[in-house]
């Protein structure tokens, strides 16, 4: 299938292009800037896309953004440092911006005569994002149905959405992801913090999979403590 993958930059998106190049016909990568902290991540985007050969497209819906107000991804408050299952992770969420982009992607996909649209949200994310989880990647797919009916038809690929972050990992080391040029940290600093859920997430999840972490992180070993108590293997 002709595959448009929304790619952030970060380690899960780039595996994902990395995989759908291998098994697909990627057409393109499609990165959206909202205003996120954590911007850099799309320059990552531009390197895979470099990478492989195809085009990247970046659409600016920061106007959009300033609007999702009450993250500590978009408005000037402190991302806080520990697990996703806590409570507290819970100001990183950007209110419906992956139904947001997704609908975005799929007019995209469909003016370019696109078969399908690949996104690498996770089950890993179910903790506190309640657009990674099945349930909205399923009803997204039948109200595309209908938004598209008639005139295109364009299938949603999330192969990571039940698989834990070790898995895709796993999935990226196989398809010879260059895992040192992903950027997963929401404070957007020079390195990667290692104490922010994304980070905490990221190194425990090259531990799991036995794959070697080339991420150089301000704090390397804090995710030990906070992952301690917390089960790595979600449903």
């Amino acid at each position: 299938m002709k595959t448009l993958v929304v790619c952030s930059g970060g380690l899960d998106s780039v595996s994902l292009a990395h995989k759908i190049a291998a098994e697909q016909i990627l057409i393109g990568l499609l990165s959206f800037d909202y205003g996120q902290r954590h911007r850099k991540e799309v320059e990552f985007a531009a390197l895979a896309a470099k990478r492989l050969g195809v085009p990247h497209q970046v659409i600016d819906i920061t106007a959009i953004g300033k609007s999702l107000t009450g993250s500590a991804l978009t408005d000037d408050l402190d991302v806080p440092d520990g697990h996703y299952a806590e409570e507290t992770m819970k100001i990183t969420v950007v209110p419906n911006r992956n139904a947001i982009m997704l609908a975005i992607a799929f007019g995209v996909a469909a003016a370019k005569k696109a078969d399908a649209v690949a996104v690498a949200v996770h089950g890993g994310d179910h903790f506190i994002y309640p657009d990674c989880r099945p349930g909205f990647i399923d009803a997204f797919q039948v109200m595309q149905n209908h938004a598209l009916d008639g005139y295109a038809d364009v299938k949603l690929l999330a192969p990571f959405v039940t698989v834990p972050k070790s898995g895709i990992v796993r999935e990226g080391a196989k398809y010879h992801t260059p895992f040192a040029e992903t950027w997963s940290c929401y404070k957007g600093g020079e390195k990667h913090c290692g104490r922010c859920g994304t980070c905490v997430e990221r190194r425990e999840a090259f531990h799991l999979a036995g794959v070697t972490d080339p991420t150089v992180y301000e704090d390397p070993d804090f995710w030990v403590a906070a992952t301690q108590g917390f089960k790595a293997e979600e449903v």
